[in-house]
């Protein structure tokens, strides 16, 4: 890198020893995030309201305390990162966990410290991030749990009445609803629920520590018996909109997919060490993976910028082009970057292709979109 960009080798690595650690990439990454949400094409994405989480994992090389060996996943031994992406295709979240480690209890630990503009109302997950706590504890705060979750016809429904009560109002759901709610239950601790939901929104307990003893706690344990009967509730309104609103159906594949394709992004980016994580100690490894994250929303906003110039350019020109067409296109892809060969950067001749305006001449085509 120094070779490539004309700083010593000593000043870059007195900036990674001072300068780069975790709290600095965050705000880098805030940075970079609040001004993809201020780009005109970003909106047609998404209104920033929808996010969706997904683990993705990686080898390791060398001994490490979150490193397990998994050969389901791994030839060697390897660990997970847990993203969260919103509609907008950007990450704003992520942390290194182990493996072997249920996703579901670090669902809401991103959202909960999300520092961004971006006003995160709904969540979706695939169904390793699914738990009864989770749609009980989203729910109270205010927010909507929206997971694809696999033979989701082997979940159980709940009624809130008797069934002689739902047969007479709703008689096809009968069959359905095979379980009663303990309504009595909800209420009567529905006071040190939201004390708990306190303490998670002002950050007095992290929400992955609470969900995992939550969710692992017997059924002598009232408080959390009545978060997971809140939940069973919540699950079921989940269930019943999910089965009957094809349009839901959509929006939460799109947003998984969104994730994903920024997941391919980031695994292409994370070519050096032939794609293996060799930090050992977990402070080095989130710092890497902030690293990598700083990486993929810089190659994202520069795409989206600079597909808003062609797409200004293009209706300039009297072309046609759809917000509802723009809404398919991502750019969390890498056709534009060069991931092999010697990369030298030239900074004077880069400077004099840029235009008035500041932004390097388009390469216009009629197949752009």
């Amino acid at each position: 890198m120094a070779d490539a960009c004309g700083i010593s080798y000593d000043i870059l690595r007195w900036t990674e020893e001072w300068y780069v650690r975790e709290e600095t990439l965050r705000a880098a990454n805030l940075a970079i995030v609040d001004y993809h949400q201020r780009l005109p094409l970003t909106a047609t994405f998404g209104g920033g309201t929808l996010s969706s989480s997904d683990g993705q994992r990686f080898p390791t090389r060398g001994k490490s305390t979150t490193a397990r060996t998994v050969p389901h996943f791994f030839a060697e031994q390897g660990l997970s990162t847990y993203t969260h992406v919103t509609d907008q295709h950007t990450t704003y979240g992520i942390k290194v966990i182990v493996t072997t480690r249920r996703e579901a209890h670090y669902v809401l630990d991103e959202i909960l410290g999300n520092a961004t503009d971006l006003p995160i109302t709904e969540h979706a997950t695939d169904t390793h991030g699914v738990t009864l706590v989770n749609f009980a504890l989203f729910d109270l705060l205010g927010m909507q749990l929206s997971p694809r979750i696999r033979d989701l016809g082997k979940i159980t429904l709940y009624r809130p009445g008797s069934r002689s009560d739902i047969e007479s109002r709703f008689p096809c759901a009968v069959p359905l609803l095979t379980r009663k709610l303990n309504l009595d239950l909800i209420g009567e601790h529905y006071d040190d629920l939201l004390r708990l939901t306190g303490s998670l929104k002002f950050g007095h307990a992290t929400a992955s520590m609470l969900v995992g003893k939550l969710s692992a706690s017997s059924r002598q344990n009232a408080l959390a018996a009545a978060l997971k009967e809140y939940g069973a509730l919540r699950r079921t309104i989940y269930a019943a909109r999910y089965l009957s609103d094809p349009d839901y159906r959509r929006k939460i594949a799109r947003q998984l997919n969104r994730g994903e394709s920024v997941h391919a992004l980031k695994r292409g980016l994370l070519y050096a060490h032939e794609g293996m994580i060799r930090a050992r100690h977990l402070e080095d490894q989130a710092e890497q993976m902030w690293c990598l994250t700083l990486a993929t929303n810089a190659v994202i906003a520069w795409t989206t910028e600079y597909f808003g110039l062609a797409v200004e350019q293009m209706r300039r020109e009297g072309r046609r082009v759809d917000d509802v067409v723009l809404a398919h296109v991502s750019p969390a892809h890498s056709e534009n970057i060069n991931f092999f060969g010697a990369i030298e950067v030239d900074i004077d001749a880069e400077l004099a292709q840029l235009g008035p305006t500041g932004y390097r001449p388009l390469r216009m085509r009629d197949t752009l979109f």
